[in-house]
């Protein structure tokens, strides 16, 4: 198999508040013989807020983070779906409309930079199933994950806009429960599994989103799940640091530990717990997945 490499778009989540995806998604993409190359002077990718002020700013940062990216000849790839979406958008735009390139770019020329389009953005779940392949990747596990109950949590934003973002049907994505599947875990069917956590909107409207945490929660221990996994930080650090605040007054229990998919990866690649930063998470998970796996 030829060694993949990628110019690696890591995000600000990466760097402040969940260090530990960095961490796993370092020690998993080691493991499984994948370079990532960190991308030299990335910024924030604006977080699906910064082009509801001024849209051309929005393309502009994401066109000099592609950029960076291209100098190194590589495919990007990111872990979070908020940046693959904001990336992916810049792209369309600077692609699909040669103005919007042509203006970017002469913003770009004072940085002596220039986006070209040559270098594709991919998701490391994508990645995974596409470039890597679940074959190959079931050849790496050493530690099955035989037993443990996963409910595959998407989020919004990795499979929509569907023109955007396009890697699978945006109805019954099936992407998740494939990696599950290829590391011995078992997917459980629950109601929000595309459903969205709220982060972006969490400061405006708390209550409500609040509401939606909750009834993700206990969509996921209705259907028997033991963790819930998902390929988004935004999504985890939502669903995690909010239970203990829900908790007070909710009228059942919401526990549910919640990992990322790196985690879950590095589990049956033979990582402990602590060398993937589940210990680091709010809800303890390493209880339930002691008695499952052994870990």
């Amino acid at each position: 198999m030829k060694k993949l490499k990628y110019a690696f778009f890591p995000g600000c989540t990466l760097e402040s508040a969940a260090k530990e995806v960095k961490m796993s998604t370092m020690k998993v993409a080691e493991a499984l013989g994948i370079e990532l190359i960190e991308i030299p002077g990335w910024t924030c990718c604006g977080a699906s807020h910064v082009q509801d002020i001024d849209q051309n700013l929005s393309t502009s940062i994401n066109a000099r983070n592609i950029a960076l990216g291209e100098q190194l000849d590589l495919p990007i790839l990111t872990v979070c779906n908020t940046c693959t979406l904001m990336l992916r958008t810049a792209k369309d735009q600077l692609d699909t409309k040669e103005d919007v390139k042509t203006n970017v770019n002469r913003g770009l020329s004072e940085s002596n930079l220039e986006y070209k389009g040559t270098s594709d953005v991919t998701h490391f779940l994508w990645a995974m199933i596409k470039d890597y392949g679940l074959e190959n990747l079931k050849k790496k596990v050493v530690r099955p994950l035989t037993g443990l109950k996963v409910a595959n949590f998407y989020g919004c934003h990795i499979v929509r806009p569907p023109k955007i973002m396009g890697f699978e049907n945006p109805l019954n994505p099936q992407s998740m429960e494939m990696v599950v599947d290829a590391l011995g875990a078992e997917s459980v069917d629950f109601d929000k599994r595309l459903s969205c956590c709220g982060f972006h909107a969490v400061f405006p409207a708390e209550k409500e989103v609040f509401k939606m945490v909750e009834n993700d929660c206990v969509s996921a221990k209705d259907a028997k799940a033991d963790v819930m996994v998902t390929p988004c930080p935004l999504c985890q650090m939502q669903m995690d640091m909010y239970q203990p605040d829900i908790q007070k007054t909710a009228s059942t229990d919401i526990t549910m530990p919640v990992i990322h998919l790196p985690q879950l990866i590095g589990l049956a690649l033979g990582f402990s717990p602590k060398e993937l930063g589940i210990n680091h998470h709010i809800v303890n998970a390493i209880p339930t997945l002691r008695e499952k796996l052994s870990v």
